[in-house]
Order: C-alpha cells, then structure tokens, then sequence
C-alpha cells in the first residue's frame, strides 16, 4: 500500500466582500437583509478563490493547466469572518476540500476536454430575465475582456494572479462565467450555487479573452429559479476553461 500524501494545514483567510459594488445588488447589506441574510453575501466566485489556494498548493502549479473541480455553496460567508479551507486525501487522487458552508472536490483531470464548446454569437446585450428568455440551448452574447490583474479584484484579499508568469487567479477566471450572465440579462438579485470547473489552459495578465456560453437547463425548485449555464473561456482558439456554472437567477419571495 502506497503511503498516504500528507495534506498541507488548514487554509485560514479573512472573507472580503469583493462584489459591494456589482449590478447585482445581493452583496449590498441592506437588499440581502431584505431576503433574510445578515448581510451582503461574499461571491461564490472569491469563496472558490480561496478553496483553490490549498488545491494548487497540493498539486502545483500543473493544476492551473489540467486540473478540475466540483464546488457547492451551501450558506454564504459575511465580510470579515474567517474562512477556514481543509482538505482530505480520497480515492483515486482526489482531495475533498471544505469550507464549512462550501464544499467541494478537486483533481488532476487528464481527459481531453471537448471542442465543441458553444458557438460565438453576437456580442452580448442584456434583455430582461423571465423563463421565456431564459431556456435551454439558448447561446447567450460573448463577451471579451482583456485581463488587468493589477488589483486583487474578486480574489481579494489574496493576489490576482499566480507566480512569475502572472497567471490569472482561479476567482479571476470563474468571474467571468457571472460577467457573461449579468452581461446578457437584467437581473434582479441573484446567487452563484455551484461550478464544475474544468481548467485547460491559463491565462496571462494582459491576455485578451472572451467568453461564450449557452444555456443547459433552467428549472425551479422550491420557488427559487435556477439556470444552468455551459461556459467556455477562450484566448483566441485556444480553450482557457469550460465551466457548468450554476445560479439562482431569481430568488423566492
């Protein structure tokens, strides 16, 4: 029997409320009061972030290029409380990470991700959310954007980017699988509850991406309507990510 790989400590950190300027306003204290939150929730997006930081740890920087990982938001996190990110050695060379309200699963994933991601459209315009605009094979708007990682932005408090090759952090690049909801529709308060996120390349600061998506499947479930949406993050025909992202996009009353 191999020996077990000893797993790094717990990964402690201060949340930051990354989003308290965002069109969607659930990170704003006195909206997300409103459905019941202390709060304004800290982005699913940045928790992730810090989920990732004892994960690329584990297993170097190669995860950055062919790693993958499933990640769940049970309850959100507040500004300023401590997150503190564990691991646990599983099968098959999976690492289980938790966050106490998130949790997730990571791995190096060495299968070839598809081509066939969803095909460019038109640049995105926002139209009003309802089930009729949102449903599935929808391909949404692309949207592009040129990578400044100058400011921690939604990986805050940690960096932007990763090493002396100035990689985009893993927050940095899931945010954009929001930026192309919210770029093509208008939203009322909404929540980012899970991603499969499956890496193929990374991205440099500097690097001019753009982003495509098409919707997977939209359902309600207990008066919250979810969307499922198929991201694919590309520097020109090379494949950054494909993510299955995940969002309530309109919040029981």
């Amino acid at each position: 029997m191999l020996p077990s790989i000893p797993m790094p400590p717990i990964f402690r950190v201060r949340a930051v409320n990354t989003a308290t300027d965002s069109e969607n306003r659930i990170h704003d204290d006195r909206v997300a009061a409103e459905y019941g939150f202390r709060g304004g929730l800290v982005p699913g997006v940045t928790v992730y972030g810090y989920m990732a930081a004892p994960v690329i740890e584990h297993f170097g920087p190669a995860w950055l290029h062919k790693g993958a990982m499933d990640v769940r938001f049970f309850e959100p996190f507040y500004e300023g409380e401590q997150v503190e990110v564990s691991t646990t050695e599983q099968p098959g060379g999976c690492i289980k990470v938790e966050a106490g309200r998130a949790s997730g699963l990571a791995w190096m994933d060495d299968a070839a991700l598809s081509a066939e991601y969803p095909a460019a459209h038109l640049i995105a315009q926002q139209v009003p959310a309802s089930r009729e605009t949102i449903r599935p094979g929808i391909v949404l708007g692309t949207i592009e954007k040129t990578l400044d990682l100058s400011q921690p932005g939604m990986s805050a408090p940690l960096d932007a980017w990763l090493g002396p090759e100035r990689f985009a952090h893993p927050a940095i690049l899931l945010s954009l699988a929001n930026e192309i909801l919210i770029g093509n529709y208008t939203l009322g308060p909404w929540i980012h509850s899970s991603s499969e996120i499956r890496n193929a390349s990374p991205a440099r600061d500097g690097e001019h991406l753009h982003v495509r998506a098409k919707i997977e499947d939209a359902y309600e479930r207990k008066g919250h309507e979810f969307v499922v949406l198929d991201v694919a993050t590309m520097s020109g025909e090379r494949l950054v990510s494909r993510i299955r992202h995940t969002a309530i996009w309109q919040l029981r009353k």
